[in-house]
């Protein structure tokens, strides 16, 4: 199959591709480099540089090619950022992914996974949080892409659009050759091992006093692998289906606190630590059941022990450190 995936030069994005292609498939990379690297675009992908909202640019590139659908990564996803900016998370995530449907509908091109955020669902009323679940998102990230997910429903329902849509939190890990960094870099795991790295000098913990068994907020770790294989598998469930919805996730929630004596335990770093106030918009605790993906698709994990995600994060970011400086 020929597939065209935005936001490829990123992390989640970039490891899809490189799936992709490991099981046989055309790989076209569409990003505007924004937060993405050119150097995370798979060598055998092709790569074209643009913007999400460049709608006669996108029906050019869809038309000209036979895709059989598009994977959609390209997003802002900093929700501390979002609570700042809302009117540029509208706009990236909502307003430019909706230019990207228009030109999909117009050039006849009928299957979507999409990369949505177990976000949507703001503070849970029990966890692991189900896909039935209410949507209340506490922040504007989740709201943006809650506000796909609508646009995606009355697709379906009125142009018979197939899409997919794969709600996780957390996503870490690496695999060879490639694993997380942003710039500037706001994700947990990364800003450990940067200390363990000699980069930084401490951790921030935000919030010490939440409903949790130590204060700090609980989250779900998947692996980046793991739910790469979950997109290839929803991609293919859509010859059969026209609207699915997904969690992806681990199924058990780490402290922050137990995810930095996790940290601790693979790099041998004391990894010290700071105290801030609570951000806004964060709820206490998030975790996603993935029983529905289990059942319906055969999704398995490999990675299931934060030690293993952590392990294999810490390799990556040590090799990346060695080239880099």
């Amino acid at each position: 199959m020929r597939i065209l995936v935005t936001g490829g030069a990123g992390y989640v994005g970039g490891t899809v591709a490189e799936l992709l292609l490991q099981k046989g498939h055309d790989v076209t990379i569409y990003d505007n480099l924004c937060h993405g690297h050119r150097s995370m675009v798979p060598a055998k992908a092709e790569f074209i540089e643009g913007d999400l909202a460049d709608r006669s640019r996108l029906e050019q590139i869809l038309a000209s090619r036979k895709f059989d659908g598009v994977m959609h990564f390209a997003a802002l996803i900093e929700a501390g950022e979002s609570m700042k900016k809302p009117e540029l998370y509208f706009r990236n995530n909502s307003a430019s992914t909706l230019t990207l449907f228009e030109a999909m509908l117009a050039t006849g091109v009928n299957r979507l996974v999409f990369s949505s955020t177990a976000a949507v669902y703001g503070e849970p009323e029990s966890t692991p949080i189900r896909e039935d679940a209410p949507l209340r998102p506490t922040n504007t990230y989740g709201e943006s892409k809650l506000l796909v997910e609508q646009m995606l429903t009355w697709l379906n329902r009125v142009h018979g659009f197939r899409y997919a849509s794969l709600r996780y939190f957390n996503v870490a890990g690496a695999i060879e050759g490639r694993g997380e960094a942003h710039e500037p870099e706001s994700h947990l795991i990364p800003l450990i091992l940067d200390v363990a790295l000699g980069k930084r000098k401490s951790i921030k913990i935000f919030g010490q006093d939440y409903p949790t068994p130590d204060g700090t907020c609980i989250r779900d770790y998947v692996h980046v692998q793991d739910l790469a294989h979950a997109h290839l598998l929803a991609f293919e469930a859509l010859n059969d289906r026209d609207r699915l919805i997904y969690n992806i996730g681990n199924g058990h929630g780490f402290t922050i606190r137990e995810v930095i004596e996790s940290a601790r335990r693979v790099t041998g770093h004391p990894i010290p630590v700071e105290e801030a106030e609570r951000r806004p918009g964060d709820p206490a605790v998030l975790i996603a059941s993935s029983e529905k993906i289990e059942r319906e698709l055969g999704w398995k994990r490999e990675f299931d022990k934060l030690d293993d995600i952590v392990s294999s994060a810490w390799k990556w970011h040590q090799l990346r450190y060695r080239v880099t400086g």
